[in-house]
């Protein structure tokens, strides 16, 4: 049985029926209204099952009929009920080397706190947030520029071999989770207004997990790809010396940006079709 919901639980799933194992039922969440037309469309997991030709359902308690001897769950989204639990045993696979980063955000959370590495955590589900014993993880280092949606992409494939290795070798005995835990919030759009009076370090790690945004000339404007010199001197916070930008501690050159309805560019054509004047800057 799997429990799934979003596109970076697809590649498990799909491996899993690959492999020959038998998934007795696959769970995500209901069709929702997407579309200027409003038509109900399916989860990426839902419409991977399909085509697959396995059976879904958007109903968790489904699963104790489907006669399923273990669940796997996979950036599922949702709490499963205790009633669920208490017959089905389960196991997660989290992007985070467990406890730190427990919850929504653990690759964004661990890129903005300067993590050097993360990985994979393969633990039973229990009714607590992330809080299950560890059957088996891989770690894996953090890139220096590398972006949250690359870090992801190989975290995927990492936890696609680990769950694929597990599910072939058996789970033994799990092992409880050793440390002090850490929480990785949902992010939220305010946190991703780069604040120019912060270090160049910090603004770059914002730029890295998407979306990091400013405003110029009173509209937004999205840094895509960036890169931070922390030792170079350069001029005040916000201002532009070309692609350029002061901070608090070093600069910060800009890559690609994107202004407001407007396509990704790269930012010295960007500045090009802007023409700077003197009174310019970020965040204003």
């Amino acid at each position: 049985m799997y429990l799934g919901t979003p596109e970076i639980a697809v590649p498990p799933l799909r491996a899993i029926h690959e492999a020959g194992h038998v998934i007795a039922l696959v769970v995500s969440r209901p069709d929702t209204r997407r579309g200027r037309r409003g038509h109900d469309l399916p989860s990426p997991v839902k419409a991977a099952a399909r085509q697959l030709g396995l059976e879904v359902s958007d109903d968790v308690d489904d699963v104790l009929d489907s006669g399923a001897d273990l669940g796997v769950v996979v950036a599922y989204g949702r709490i499963i009920p205790v009633r669920v639990l208490e017959r089905l045993p389960m196991v997660n696979v989290h992007y985070s080397l467990l406890p730190r980063w427990r919850g929504a955000a653990p690759v964004e959370r661990a890129i903005l706190a300067g993590d050097t590495e993360t990985g994979v955590c393969l633990m039973a589900v229990e009714e607590g947030l992330d809080t299950g014993a560890v059957y088996e993880r891989r770690v894996i280092e953090i890139g220096r520029h590398e972006t949250a949606d690359e870090l992801r992409a190989r975290l995927i494939a990492a936890s696609t071999d680990l769950l694929l290795d597990t599910l072939r070798e058996g789970l033994g005995a799990p092992q409880p989770q050793i440390g002090d835990p850490t929480y990785a919030d949902k992010l939220d759009s305010s946190e991703l207004e780069l604040d120019w009076s912060r270090p160049s370090t910090q603004l770059e790690r914002l730029v890295r997990i998407g979306g990091a945004w400013t405003t110029f000339r009173g509209r937004r404007v999205k840094v895509c790809r960036a890169i931070a010199d922390p030792t170079a001197e350069g001029p005040a916070p916000g201002e532009l010396d070309g692609e350029r930008v002061g901070t608090g501690e070093g600069v910060l050159e800009l890559i690609e940006v994107q202004a407001e309805g407007k396509p990704r560019r790269d930012a010295t054509a960007w500045l090009r079709g802007v023409r700077l004047t003197a009174d310019d800057r970020f965040g204003k």
